[in-house]
């Protein structure tokens, strides 16, 4: 047979399974109303997991390329359950009363950022909530505190950069707090080489800035043999050499942060990259969804079986949702376990998606909906 027999033999026993996959389905819709009436979960892992098995054994060498096909069918079908009985009843109310027709606002309230005046998070709550004061803070921690005392509405930290990748003690942080994201903003850096005004290019030895900063820049400081040092933000690093006595050292910066503490600028855009961007979500304590979302942000963990990831991405795809971000990070005090944080193109007003989220509520070990917000690019 040649390829063109093949593929009409393939097209044949398709149209046999379709008739199948159709009536398994159905069958599945009457189970869900079984279930309903009995108070019974959607989710049986245990049977699942002995069909899985039974299959495996009765198709010998393709066992595994089998049990693939039937975990997705099951993935559907569960699915499909899942939308008849309307799960997730606590996450939808939540989402439910969060739904706003508005725009993101912090109506004159503080705004917390980490570093001091001239900072890219500061330049990044001024263009998102320019009628409100930021408040400045030494670390990380002390913005997501912030909110948690109540001295400020929204938080607003950067998560990953373009060149340098993910900001991983942000990510940290998002699973520790479990704050709701409610925005986002893509802010363009440009970097420049600063010093005090009477230190020349030539007597600079090392330069200080953000670790992030520094790795954005690594191409600039080995090509001119500076020694980076790393610093708790380009502003307060900024505002450091402006103080210091020494005259050999310099700071990449923002030129907003040269101007606030006066510091020459020796050279501009020394970033790696002309197009280096970095995202900063908005964090807050309570769930706020304007009515322009468009990402969706979650923290889940998987079954401690083989493929569990791999199926839990597989339900994204046949909603028809796009993942832009997958960060795994380890859970504390636990062995090599870890949570994961996606991003996700899409909004809870829309019903199948919202479907989703409630499924993924109910059946996975620990599934926590940080939002759904608009990010400005």
């Amino acid at each position: 047979m040649d390829l063109l027999d093949l593929r009409k033999e393939i097209d044949k026993i398709d149209e046999q399974l379709i008739p199948l996959l159709m009536k398994r389905m159905g069958i599945s819709q009457q189970v869900a109303k079984y279930k309903v009436e009995n108070g019974l979960p959607v989710l049986n892992a245990q049977r699942e997991q002995e069909i899985l098995d039974n299959v495996a054994k009765k198709c010998g060498e393709q066992g595994d390329t089998i049990k693939t096909v039937f975990s997705a069918t099951m993935d559907a079908s569960r699915a499909l359950q899942h939308k008849i009985i309307g799960g997730g009843k606590e996450l939808r109310e939540t989402i439910h009363h969060a739904l706003s027709d508005g725009v993101l606002t912090a109506d004159n309230s503080p705004v917390a950022c980490q570093g001091v005046e001239g900072a890219y998070s500061g330049v990044t709550a001024n263009k998102l909530f320019p009628n409100s004061p930021v408040q400045f803070y030494s670390q990380f921690e002390d913005v997501f505190e912030a909110v948690n005392r109540g001295d400020a509405r929204f938080g607003v930290i950067p998560v990953e950069n373009s060149t340098a990748g993910s900001v991983h003690e942000s990510y940290d942080l998002i699973m520790k707090y479990r704050f709701y994201v409610v925005g986002a903003y893509d802010l363009k850096i440009e970097h420049c080489l600063c010093a005090k005004g009477s230190t020349k290019y030539e007597q600079i030895t090392d330069v200080y800035s953000h670790p992030q900063a520094l790795s954005q820049c690594n191409n600039f400081l080995k090509n001119f043999d500076f020694t980076g040092i790393n610093f708790s933000n380009t502003a307060a690093a900024a505002k450091f050499v402006a103080e210091s006595e020494k005259n050999n050292i310099g700071v990449i910066c923002s030129q907003l942060a040269a101007k606030k503490y006066g510091l020459k600028i020796l050279k501009r855009n020394v970033q790696n990259n002309n197009n280096n961007r970095t995202r900063f979500i908005v964090i807050s304590k309570k769930l706020v969804i304007c009515n322009n979302a468009d990402k969706i942000s979650l923290i889940f963990s998987a079954p401690h079986t083989t493929g569990s990831l791999y199926r839990v991405l597989g339900r994204f795809s046949m909603a028809g949702l796009s993942l832009t971000k997958l960060e795994s990070r380890p859970i504390e005090n636990q062995d090599f376990n870890y949570h994961f944080y996606a991003d996700v193109m899409g909004s809870v007003r829309d019903e199948s998606t919202l479907d989703l989220m409630c499924a993924l509520y109910d059946e996975l070990p620990e599934f926590e909906f940080l939002g759904n917000y608009f990010e400005n690019l």
